[in-house]
């Protein structure tokens, strides 16, 4: 029976304390444990989870998205490998689990070491430094590979190369890329081509393990690529290794097959973007003639409008209007004189003497003045009777009143 001087606590109590004793513990901080990976997880957010486990037990492990850069290689069930971190209890379900900060393949521990020491050395030195890059010219003429001669990567590089651009020119310099003798072969070859004045130089082979690519992981290797003068494509492995030579090139490519297309311009697609752009030439140019067509239309309209010959025409057509207008007014005012002096002849004839005569009336005269009544004559007054066809000499006889109401 509890007695009743006896503390209680609570489970999260108990699980803080043991976890603090394990926090507490100097080994368990820094251990580095060995074991085959079993129940791999890639969590979306970028955790890693696993177990380790050997022939007698298992252990939880996991590795946050932060401690990531501590895995160089794609890790999967059945890996034997080492993970270094600390030992701690999760409070939440009251279990241990090694938190991991870096993982090696069995076996490579040390090549790995050995792999980060260089790269940080280089990389102090300034041999992966991005001004010292040389850019890949965008139409290589003249490739040349260093890699061995019987590999899948040749294959690759030649069938992919061919396929984008048949004309292209491919030197290989055959060179050991794994075992004794490996580094000082991928150094020749690069020293070799380098001197060939090619357009661009590919490094590489297929992927392996740590030891199979440890080859380009040769400080030789990396100075050749630092100093060729021939820009560099390395493409040593798959996508998830990564070599010194790597990040001494000027260019990393995932694959051999890839540096291939990264160095060589498609042709085919080169072709179509100019007959592309032979139509928007054309297009363009036809457009611009158009517009430069009536451009020229119309300064040549505004020039010939500008001229003095034009000038001239047209003053000379405007002195024929004007000399038309004149002439038309001044037949026009003619006739109407003309019907204005008709009216005045036929006004003149109703008022003209010998008009008169000539439809039968005559006229009568003395003294060469016209006899207008009995009272201007007397008996025996001699008067000129004037009719159409000439005088009648007469007396007076006698006068005549005649009397009108």
């Amino acid at each position: 029976m509890r007695n009743k001087n006896q503390s209680v606590y609570t489970v999260s109590q108990v699980n803080a304390y043991v976890r603090n004793m394990f926090d507490q513990d100097f080994m368990l901080n820094r251990i580095y444990i060995r074991g085959e990976v079993s129940n791999c997880k890639y969590h979306p957010s970028g955790h890693l989870y696993f177990s380790l486990k050997d022939d007698t037990g298992m252990i939880s492990c996991v590795m946050f998205a932060s401690a990531r850069r501590g895995l160089a290689f794609a890790m999967k069930n059945g890996d034997n490998v080492i993970v270094g971190g600390s030992v701690s209890v999760y409070e939440r379900d009251g279990r241990y689990q090694v938190y991991a900060k870096e993982i090696t393949l069995e076996g490579s521990g040390l090549l790995y070491e050995r792999f980060l020491a260089l790269k940080q050395q280089l990389e102090e030195m300034g041999m992966f430094a991005q001004e010292y890059k040389q850019p890949i010219p965008s139409f290589v003429q003249r490739l040349g590979v260093v890699t061995a001669p019987t590999g899948a990567a040749i294959q690759d590089i030649r069938n992919i190369s061919y396929r984008r651009n048949p004309y292209i020119q491919i030197i290989l310099c055959p060179a050991l890329v794994q075992g004794e003798g490996a580094a000082e072969s991928i150094v020749r070859g690069i020293q070799l081509l380098d001197q060939l004045h090619l357009d661009v130089i590919i490094v590489g082979r297929g992927g392996g393990s740590i030891e199979d690519l440890w080859a380009f992981n040769e400080e030789a290797v990396a100075r050749a690529i630092f100093e060729c003068r021939t820009p560099i494509i390395s493409a040593v492995g798959h996508e998830t290794d990564t070599t010194i030579a790597d990040y001494a090139a000027d260019l990393r490519a995932p694959t051999p097959s890839a540096a291939a297309e990264l160095a060589v311009a498609d042709v085919r697609g080169i072709l179509e973007q100019i007959t592309a752009y032979k139509k928007r030439m054309n297009y363009a140019m036809l457009h611009q003639l158009g517009v430069c067509k009536n451009r020229l239309s119309e300064l040549e309209l505004r020039w010939n409008h500008a001229s003095p010959e034009y000038k001239i025409r047209e003053q000379r057509q405007r002195l024929i209007d004007l000399e038309r207008r004149l002439q038309d007014a001044m037949e026009g005012s003619l006739q109407d004189a003309h019907h204005q002096m008709e009216l005045y002849i036929q006004k003149m004839k109703g008022l003209s003497p010998l008009e008169k005569l000539n439809q039968g009336y005559s006229y009568v005269e003395k003294e060469g003045r016209s006899v207008r009544s009995i009272s201007d004559v007397k008996e025996n007054d001699e008067v000129r009777i004037c009719v159409k066809d000439g005088v009648i000499s007469a007396r007076v006889t006698e006068t005549v009143s005649v009397l009108r109401d």
